[in-house]
């Protein structure tokens, strides 16, 4: 355990993401963690269950005096995204994360940091914990694989929890109230294709992009940061288009809640055609390094001869993947016409893996409007249709509609004011929040999301802020000091 993390203000919360960080916690491999969650309640002498999908709900009487409010459901999700750069040895599935202190920042050494959403669930710890702090009647719900696809929210029993009130730990921006968000589909195209041999007087590639941002794939799109997987085939067709070259394989990003910051492939070419080649490739990278320079100064491409693939894909299924890719929608689609810079509607290609005659296509393609969400669905399927995929829809959830004259949103949004002598920024967001699928169990239950300062999430870059956990921990007391009564 980082005793230098532990030591940091508040201890109330960074001692238990420092327990909470020592256990994996990887999305549907979560029995670990939820058997650290349930005897932690358990050595409380709380009340503590556990649903059939893996959910943990401890309870917490209210202290004294607080029997009147409203009860209060406090709701984080226990999974992380599990991502490392390239050159980082690291085994999420044994290991803990390694963390360290850079200024006001916590980070982690080559890896996500777990700062979402594990520093709402050390918050909700801490609070079950304490002795002096007052609060209502409490449910503390930790939901499993909320990174990919919500199935602890889905699968919720509709009659565990009885709170009228519900507050998400799961916002990143701690001026910020979080009233609606997008909701969601996964995408999947997959295509089989019948490899060639490599022609004779060939040599063959490896290509390496490397070094982007990444992030998250919701929050971090309005950025217009680098998509490895779309600049990859940028390359890839240059090069096809140029020397007729042939791809063997392609791997590039990894989780569909994520921006892809790397993707590597191997191609071959006629041994004639090297010197055009190389010099193809270097003039495309620099127009790409040019146009991303403000956003991706680290970014970096590596060509590197490499041995000899034993197939390839033939030239007409290549033709048709290069081109529906290119074809694919990535990025921002459409703005919202009544929330000023809420992104409405958006797709992240996620991950492409080409190779050994499969060809499979990730998306997460999201929406706070379920016509517009399914607009951009069928853009995206017949860009693969007609590049002879097979197109397969999945994990679809809600999204959270606004409730501006929301009870609780009220009495945070004053408290935020007192604290702060500025007001908060009441929002909804572009992140697939369990809010929207908690609502459809419990349509009565009055709901709002806020959270510390996180940067970077989904990425090896994510980092915490210490001053905004303080803040937000300070506001966090006071709005269960201030919970409305019954009635």
């Amino acid at each position: 355990m980082n005793t230098a993390i532990q030591d940091l203000e508040p201890k109330a919360i960074w001692k238990h993401f420092s327990a909470l960080n020592a256990v994996p916690r990887a999305s549907k491999k979560e029995e670990q963690v939820i058997a650290f969650m349930k005897e932690f309640g358990q050595s409380l002498g709380l009340e503590t269950l556990q649903d059939k999908v893996g959910n943990v709900i401890i309870k917490k009487p209210a202290t004294s005096g607080m029997e009147d409010r409203k009860t209060t459901v406090l709701q984080s999700h226990l999974d992380m995204v599990h991502q490392k750069n390239n050159d980082t040895q690291f085994d999420f599935s044994t290991e803990g994360i390694k963390m360290y202190v850079d200024g006001d920042w916590v980070k982690a050494e080559g890896t996500t940091l777990g700062a979402d959403n594990g520093l709402g669930v050390a918050t909700i710890m801490a609070i079950l914990e304490s002795k002096d702090l007052p609060h209502p009647a409490l449910e503390a719900l930790f939901t499993i694989d909320e990174e990919t696809g919500m199935t602890g929210a889905k699968e919720l029993d509709g009659s565990i929890l009885s709170g009228e009130i519900l507050l998400n730990l799961d916002t990143e921006e701690d001026d910020e109230i979080g009233i609606g968000c997008a909701g969601g589909v996964d995408l999947t195209a997959t295509r089989f294709y019948i490899e060639e041999s490599v022609p004779e007087n060939s040599l063959a590639y490896r290509l390496k992009l490397k070094g982007l941002q990444g992030g998250h794939s919701g929050m971090d799109i309005i950025k217009g940061l680098a998509n490895a997987n779309v600049l990859m085939n940028r390359l890839l067709y240059t090069a096809y288009t140029s020397v007729n070259s042939r791809v063997a394989k392609v791997q590039g990003g990894g989780l569909r809640n994520a921006i892809p910051r790397e993707s590597e492939a191997v191609i071959i070419l006629n041994q004639d055609h090297k010197a055009k080649f190389e010099n193809e490739l270097d003039r495309v990278f620099h127009e790409i390094k040019s146009e991303f320079a403000s956003l991706e100064p680290d970014m970096s491409f590596h060509l590197e001869e490499t041995e000899l693939p034993t197939k390839i894909m033939s030239s007409d299924v290549q033709d048709a993947v290069l081109k529906s890719i290119y074809a694919a929608h990535n990025g921002v689609y459409r703005m919202s016409p009544d929330i000023e810079g809420l992104v409405e509607t958006s797709n992240n290609i996620a991950k492409i893996e080409i190779g050994e005659g499969k060809i499979e296509i990730l998306c997460l393609t999201r929406s706070s409007v379920t016509s517009s969400k399914e607009d951009l669905v069928n853009s995206l399927s017949s860009a693969f249709d007609l590049a002879g995929f097979q197109v397969d829809l999945s994990g679809d959830y809600p999204g959270w509609a606004p409730n501006p004259e929301s009870e609780i949103l009220k009495v945070v949004d004053r408290i935020y004011q007192e604290q702060n002598q500025e007001k908060a920024h009441v929002a909804a967001c572009h992140a697939g929040l369990e809010c929207g699928i908690l609502g459809s169990h419990y349509p009565d239950m009055d709901m709002i999301s806020f959270g510390p300062t996180i940067r970077g999430a989904h990425s090896p870059d994510e980092r915490a802020s210490i001053s905004s956990t303080q803040k937000f921990w300070k506001l966090t007391k006071e709005v269960l000091k201030q919970i409305p009564k019954k009635g």
